[in-house]
């Protein structure tokens, strides 16, 4: 997939995406790139949907095929403290993770 390649320059850089998403515009800081049952996904939080803050901010899981219209936008993100890459979830599919 083409943007995959953008999304691990999202993750290595800390910097955050836009994308369409479900038919909403969102605005995700990207924490984790791996593989579940053979498909893309990315665990993102999302700091925007369709320009509104979210009502929690929370680690959402995304799957790759759903995102569209993704590019990188000039702006970083910390790591979330709850994040871990060593969790069960991505254990053996991490393709690269935000280092804390």
């Amino acid at each position: 997939m083409q943007f995959s390649k953008l999304l691990l320059e999202a993750i290595a850089l800390r910097k955050h995406i836009v994308a369409t998403y479900n038919r909403q515009i969102v605005t995700l800081a990207p924490h984790i790139l791996y593989t579940r049952h053979d498909e893309l996904y990315v665990d993102a939080v999302a700091v925007e949907r369709d320009g509104k803050p979210p009502r929690e901010i929370k680690l959402g899981t995304f799957k790759l095929t759903g995102l569209s219209e993704v590019s990188l936008v000039e702006r970083s993100f910390l790591p979330m403290r709850i994040f871990d890459p060593n969790a069960e979830k991505y254990a053996g599919t991490t393709l690269l993770a935000v280092e804390a």
